[in-house]
């Protein structure tokens, strides 16, 4: 059953995304927020199919910790889900994703559209300074910046290796970082297209303040993120990944 079930998940996925990107198109020629709009309602739908299909609900705590206006957010990475989930919640979200992406028809309109920070990992030390300098511009608009500090997604249970490019951010836009925990690989895991039954929980903890050295804040950061992901993942049952 959960192999029918999250057959005809994928469908819905891959349908909403034409019905969304391809049926509404014309919201790229308009203002930016009418496709911001097109993006956010895209993934309620996607939530909606999620739970009703897939037997997966989305939970998100400690939203007094969920910024409104421009800040930084350090979150855990582990599935697809975690880039569609918070255009629900996040007021103007903003997150950073591989240039290859840029080009893909209509998803990658979209994400130029909106101002997405795409970033060309081969490029290094080049292609950090230039992320530095597209969210020091989303920060001036008020947004909400995402960035995955693992820079790619992990697999439940893999050990964490924390890329420098959140410490960039964080000293260049000298503003609090909100970690965000997850345990959604348990319910979308990194590899596969089996979606499992249960609560994926996105958690907002409180903000590390601004300041602090890199050594530390990465110490920080990494600890709470981690800390939170792990006790999310003990509070449950999790199902078998095979």
């Amino acid at each position: 059953m959960t192999t029918l079930r999250s057959l005809v998940f994928v469908l819905w996925l891959y349908l909403s995304m034409a019905l969304f990107a391809v049926g509404l198109s014309p919201a790229l020629l308009m203002p930016y927020p009418q496709a911001m709009w097109v993006i956010r309602n895209w993934s309620r739908f996607v939530l909606f199919g999620l739970r009703w299909i897939a037997g997966v609900r989305v939970e998100f705590r400690g939203l007094e910790h969920r910024p409104e206006g421009a800040s930084l957010i350090a979150g855990k990475h582990q599935g697809m889900l975690d880039v569609i989930a918070p255009f629900a919640i996040l007021p103007d979200n903003c997150f950073i994703m591989k240039k290859e992406l840029r080009p893909l028809p209509f998803f990658g309109w979209f994400a130029w559209k909106t101002g997405m920070i795409a970033v060309d990992r081969s490029a290094h030390s080049k292609a950090l300074k230039e992320m530095v300098r597209q969210a020091r511009t989303r920060f001036a608009q008020g947004r909400q910046i995402l960035i995955f500090p693992e820079g790619t997604r992990t697999p439940v249970g893999a050990a964490p290796d924390y890329k420098p490019g959140i410490a960039a951010l964080y000293r260049d836009l000298d503003c609090p970082c909100v970690p965000m925990a997850t345990n959604s690989g348990v319910h979308w895991p990194a590899h596969g297209f089996r979606r499992y039954p249960g609560t994926v929980v996105y958690e907002f903890l409180p903000a590390i303040p601004a300041g602090l050295k890199r050594a530390e804040f990465m110490e920080t950061l990494e600890a709470r993120i981690e800390g939170a992901s792990d006790a999310l993942l003990t509070a449950e049952v999790r199902p078998a990944l095979t």
